[in-house]
């Protein structure tokens, strides 16, 4: 078990989330329950799934929550490439969320290496 609170990656995550949230507030209401509502959950899913992750009785259950963890992170690049497109965000703003994420799933994927 690993204390998930401690993990560099989770805070990092953690943070993430907020600027998510902060660069989403600005998507049109009638996003509400779709693009806004996805990419959030995607954002949260991130730190969710590796704290649970670091409840997990053994590295290799850690990392299959890792790996959800990581598919999450290239979701939300997705959903904001598409606010991009969609004009919600400015490029500026889509490119910070980019490079956190891609900054992220790298972290996810070294400690996800670390452990097997």
């Amino acid at each position: 078990m690993h204390t998930f609170r401690k993990l560099k990656v989770w805070q990092r995550g953690m943070d993430f989330v907020t600027e998510v949230y902060t660069v989403s507030a600005g998507f049109p209401q009638a996003e509400q329950f779709g693009l806004t509502s996805q990419i959030r959950r995607a954002a949260t899913s991130i730190p969710l799934n590796i704290a649970e992750g670091a409840g997990c009785g053994s590295n290799l259950e850690f990392q299959r929550f890792l790996s959800y963890a990581l598919r999450s992170a290239y979701e939300v690049m997705t959903a904001s490439e598409i606010a991009q497109r969609l004009g919600y965000c400015s490029p500026d703003e889509t490119q910070a969320l980019l490079s956190e994420a891609d900054q992220t799933a790298a972290m996810i994927v070294g400690l996800s290496r670390s452990l097997g």
